[in-house]
């Protein structure tokens, strides 16, 4: 989600001018789930979290979604929340969400603590990836709060209501996001609500055929 560009269109990422690549995490071949985010919250950087002691990341909080079907990028998925995985990245809080799509043949069934019966192995691998992900980069291995334990549901939920919070703030001018551009067509009463002719015009001028 490139947060800094107007509308904040979906697009391949770029570090240091190449195109970023996820590193491959022995025995794992790119991401090991469903990885995306979730819509109006944002993990405010000016932030100090008082389970984590960071600051946010300054992106939307991040979904692993567990289920049997693999979804293609952009795709607008309903999940069911499970729990969450409080990840410490270089420094930075950034709430991984563990959820399963509703549509999903296991979704009725599975909660956070049921992963382990259902998914043998999952929850552990997603530690091990998160943990590990950037060492191909050379950086250091990430660190988690509650020593790498999932919260629950009711937990998860709490921290998505947050950074919903922090999400209206940032739309409302309450809070600094920096190069963030907060063009929307949705929000009412944002100063940086546009018109859907706006919009329009905004994609058809980077639109490339």
């Amino acid at each position: 989600i490139a947060t800094e560009e107007p509308l904040n269109p979906i697009k391949q990422d770029t570090k240091k001018g190449k195109l970023r690549y996820v590193a491959n995490i022995f025995p794992h071949k790119g991401y090991i789930w469903n990885y995306g985010a979730l819509p109006q919250t944002w993990e405010d950087p000016n932030h100090k979290d008082n389970i984590t002691g960071c600051c946010g990341d300054n992106d939307p909080i991040d979904v692993c979604e567990i289920g049997s079907k693999v979804r293609s990028s952009g795709e607008i998925v309903q999940v069911k929340v499970l729990g969450v995985l409080a990840l410490v990245d270089e420094g930075e809080t950034d709430w991984k969400i563990i959820a399963i799509s509703v549509d999903d043949p296991e979704a009725h069934k599975i909660h956070i603590d049921d992963v382990k019966k259902h998914k043998p192995g999952y929850l552990e691998a997603t530690v091990d990836w998160f943990r590990l992900y950037k060492v191909p980069d050379d950086k250091p291995e990430n660190h988690f709060a509650f020593n790498g334990e999932f919260k629950d549901k009711d937990f998860a939920v709490e921290i998505i209501k947050s950074t919903h919070e922090h999400w209206k703030a940032l739309l409302h001018k309450k809070a600094d996001g920096g190069t963030i551009n907060c063009t929307n067509v949705l929000v009412s009463g944002s100063p940086f609500c546009c018109s859907d002719e706006d919009a329009r015009s905004v994609v058809q001028s980077v639109r490339k055929f």
